[in-house]
């Protein structure tokens, strides 16, 4: 073969080859194209690539198969990087009768069922330097789908088969040691995986994962590899590599069904992304989906330190944000039972958070109002948070604290947090009051139900009707509860316990009228006598 070096050959500035123009054309259409329109008899012909799949290595390779007539070995090691490459260079006409490389890479990639697993992963790990010609040129699909069914297959367990109720213990024994063993196998069956993928770059691996979820993958199963993928790349990642990992691994637990997403995994890429500058957009989807399992997370993952710049101890807005999300839907479509516990959780957060002097009355206010009143039974860990806020917040104005405790649920309250409230300086004098009354209003309401529900009380009931105008030092009328005749026959031993029982809680009521009654005797007149200038109190409660 006679040879001419008449063309000179840029590959991504890389390396410059200076080739045979007529060789290297008889094999390319992409070559000829170039060259077809071409007149006169230029001395010195230059062609400059910018995408060459593959660099210069590709290109050396690509020479050697027009030197040698068309012919190549090709192997699952090099496959990948001839059909992007003959695709690229349009290499797909016979020449001399030999076969065009196109023709040849298309028909050693039918072979790809026969290829061993870590042929595949070679094969794969090539298209991702080959992106976007092995993306278009359809080799990195069918990659992917070969991969996809290894790992179909790869997952199928053999769970114990079921026991009836009538085999004996011995053989439900044995069997639930075979069943644990069988649980560790089957968790290496789902996960043997991981790491061979763990050297994919983010393109490559949501690729993967929009095809797993296409296929109905296992969502648990994809959302364990996304995080063991994001916490593997971090260990040796720059920050721009790590942000586009987060990116990428949140995005893709975003198309997934929220149920199969660990909440602790997500606060944990929530921790280390903090100061990773990822887009607003991704930083949405992750406190969307954090919002969204605030049942299951606990104190310390809430408990997230403030952005620079702020002088608050924790992200107050951060966790604002998450009960936003939590509610989006409206509070009617959040079952009770996730309400609750998420009632409980924010109580203990808001009295973590309540000592920091940092903390603005309106950011208490809002953390304290994010959630409905229907969420929580009892409002006394919301006063002994309060109770914590105001000491260390001693300089607020009375109407900032009277603005702050509108927070509470007087009713809520019980008793004994009531009586605390009223002796407490801390809390406004209005305040006070105003939580006595409201037990008042609670022992009132409660004597009410208990007098129309007991047939056997011959006289009504009295309750005290208090009169803030000057009637504080009368004291709370005695309540006189008791039963007439009553049939102490066989048949109604039952009705009678009931009825003693009722009794016996009237009287309890009255004790703690009274006993309230005496308190807020005494508040007042401390109180009033330190504002003897102040108007008459309203009548809250009757």
């Amino acid at each position: 073969m006679d040879v001419s070096c008449d063309l000179e050959v840029d590959v991504n500035g890389e390396e410059v080859f200076i080739v045979d123009k007529k060789i290297i054309s008889s094999y390319s259409g992409r070559i000829r194209k170039l060259f077809s329109k071409l007149t006169g008899g230029a001395k010195s012909l230059k062609v400059i690539f910018h995408d060459f799949p593959g660099g210069a290595e590709s290109f050396e390779l690509m020479t050697r198969f027009c030197y040698n007539n068309g012919k190549v070995e090709i192997n699952p090691l090099n496959l990948s990087l001839l059909y992007c490459i003959a695709n690229f260079m349009e290499m797909n006409k016979s020449v001399s009768g030999s076969i065009s490389l196109l023709e040849q890479t298309e028909k050693s990639l039918e072979e790809i069922r026969y290829w061993t697993w870590s042929e595949l992963l070679v094969a794969l790990n090539q298209c991702q330097d080959l992106l976007p010609v092995a993306n278009s040129s359809g080799i990195l699909i069918k990659c992917l789908d070969s991969l996809f069914g290894r790992l179909a297959l790869g997952n199928e367990t053999s769970p114990c088969p079921s026991i009836s109720s009538t085999d004996s213990f011995g053989i439900r024994f044995s069997c639930d040691t075979r069943s644990t063993e069988s649980l560790k196998n089957s968790s290496f069956r789902a996960t043997w995986w991981f790491e061979d993928l763990v050297a994919f770059n983010p393109n490559l691996v949501e690729m993967l994962t929009k095809s797993m979820v296409s296929r109905k993958f296992d969502h648990v199963i994809i959302s364990r590899f996304l995080f063991y993928y994001q916490k593997s790349r971090f260990i040796l990642a720059t920050s721009d590599e790590k942000r586009k990992i987060s990116e990428t691994v949140v995005n893709m637990l975003y198309s997934l069904d929220q149920n199969a997403i660990s909440c602790k995994s997500l606060f944990g890429i929530l921790r280390v992304t903090l100061n990773l500058n990822i887009s607003k957009c991704c930083r949405n989807k992750l406190e969307s989906m954090i919002g969204s399992q605030m049942d299951r997370a606990t104190l310390d993952n809430l408990l997230v330190p403030s952005p620079i710049g702020s002088n608050c101890l924790y992200d107050v807005n951060l966790v604002l944000r998450f009960l936003k999300s939590f509610l989006g839907k409206g509070v009617s479509c959040v079952p009770l039972v996730q309400l609750k516990k998420v009632s409980s959780l924010m109580d203990l957060y808001i009295a973590e958070v309540a000592p920091d002097p940092c903390l603005k009355p309106s950011k208490f206010l809002a953390l304290v109002r994010a959630l409905p009143d229907s969420a929580r039974e009892s409002y006394d860990g919301i006063y002994r948070a309060m109770d914590m806020y105001l000491e260390v917040h001693a300089r607020l104005t009375e109407e900032e604290q009277i603005k702050l405790c509108c927070g509470l649920n007087y009713e809520k309250l019980s008793s004994e947090v009531c009586n605390r409230l009223a002796q407490n300086e801390k809390f406004p004098s209005k305040l006070a009051i105003q939580a006595l009354f409201s037990q008042q209003c609670k022992l009132k309401s409660l004597l009410t139900e208990t007098n129309q529900t007991k047939p056997f009380i011959d006289s009504p009931l009295s309750f005290v009707d208090i009169d803030t105008k000057g009637k504080e030092d009368e004291s709370c009328e005695q309540i006189v509860v008791y039963a007439g005749k009553l049939d102490l026959s066989a048949e109604n031993e039952k009705l009678r316990a009931h009825l003693q029982g009722m009794q016996w809680r009237v009287l309890e009521l009255e004790k703690d009228c009274r006993k309230m009654q005496s308190q807020m005797t005494k508040i007042m007149k401390s109180r009033l006598s330190s504002h003897s200038n102040a108007k008459s109190l309203p009548r809250l409660c009757s």
